[in-house]
């Protein structure tokens, strides 16, 4: 979701990924999250990350503070969009 300056990273698989998404969410696997954090340090905004149960994306949000990387775990994918509209 890049709407009001907030950006949902959906950190499941490509393949879970395609199967099911939140609308405009972007697509970077758990297993790429650190080395694709310059990357995401760039982002703009606010920073939503959410997986199937939120399990993993709370691993995610631990990768990204620990690089100093300001960002909130927003659970599973369907409820990712309504974490978003509520920060």
């Amino acid at each position: 979701m890049k709407n009001s300056n907030k950006t949902i990273i959906d950190v499941r698989s490509e393949g879970e990924f395609a199967m099911g998404h939140a609308e405009d969410a972007l697509n970077i696997p758990l297993n790429e999250v650190e080395s694709r954090a310059e990357e995401i340090s760039k982002i703009e905004g606010e920073i939503i990350l959410c997986f199937a149960s939120g399990n993993r994306s709370g691993m995610a949000q631990q990768i990204l503070q620990s690089k100093g990387i300001d960002c909130h775990n927003g659970g599973s994918w369907f409820a990712a969009e309504n974490y978003a509209m509520a920060l």
